[in-house]
């Protein structure tokens, strides 16, 4: 099972989930989405809470109102943690979580700890914590059938995306050679206007005007 949160941090409202237990930590370590940031009290055992990001947020500026939420939701589930004043809470990208062999369930390292980034966290805060829960909603994840169709999903966004840039690439490229086919025309309209002036700037006359001269 999953639990859901809604934070009102933002606006409009984001996802945080986590697992119900440490079984289930395991899948979600496995299926998070990689744009999605995951949580941890710091040197102690606690639930993986996880970050669903939107396409406007970056991982890097994430607002602190719900920085603040994310981190209180992760120490209100730590048995530990939850008694204690003043600890860390880390945060990294879910596709920075790093998974071997002969780790235990639920234990993970990072592949960059420089993707990692801490927040202090001084005390529990009640309203938050509070608010959160309110919104809490557990059911059954078929996290392969998710990962297949979030797949389909921005597989058909990038095709949407080169369609659109093809279009806009031939559309360039049509203007372009508009642009210089009137160029060219320019330049043989004025050639020609050239050619029916003497070097005098006086308009060359035609051979009829010249026999009528002559007569």
């Amino acid at each position: 099972m999953v639990l859901f949160f809604t934070s009102t941090a933002l606006s409009p409202p984001v996802t945080l989930y986590m697992g119900r237990d440490k079984v289930e930590n395991e899948d979600l370590i496995k299926y998070a989405w990689p744009q999605d940031i995951w949580f941890h009290v710091d040197k102690l055992s606690s639930a993986h809470v996880y970050l669903r990001m939107t396409e406007a947020m970056s991982w890097e500026s994430i607002p602190e109102a719900l920085l603040l939420d994310c981190a209180q939701l992760v120490k209100a589930n730590s048995i530990e943690g939850n008694k204690k004043d003043n600890l860390t809470v880390i945060y990294t990208p879910a596709d920075n979580l790093k998974k071997t062999g002969d780790m235990a369930i639920g234990q993970v390292s990072f592949h960059s700890d420089r993707r990692v980034k801490r927040i202090h966290v001084a005390k529990r805060e009640n309203p938050i914590v509070n608010r959160l829960n309110k919104t809490k909603v557990e059911r059954v994840v078929d996290h392969e059938q998710e990962r297949v169709d979030r797949i389909k999903a921005e597989s058909a966004l990038r095709k949407a995306a080169a369609a659109q840039k093809k279009k806009a690439d031939a559309e360039l490229a049509r203007a372009r050679d508009a642009e210089k086919a009137a160029r060219s025309y320019d330049s043989l309209f004025n050639q020609e206007a050239d050619e029916d002036e003497d070097e005098g700037g006086v308009p060359r006359k035609s051979v009829r005007e010249m026999e009528e001269d002559f007569m």
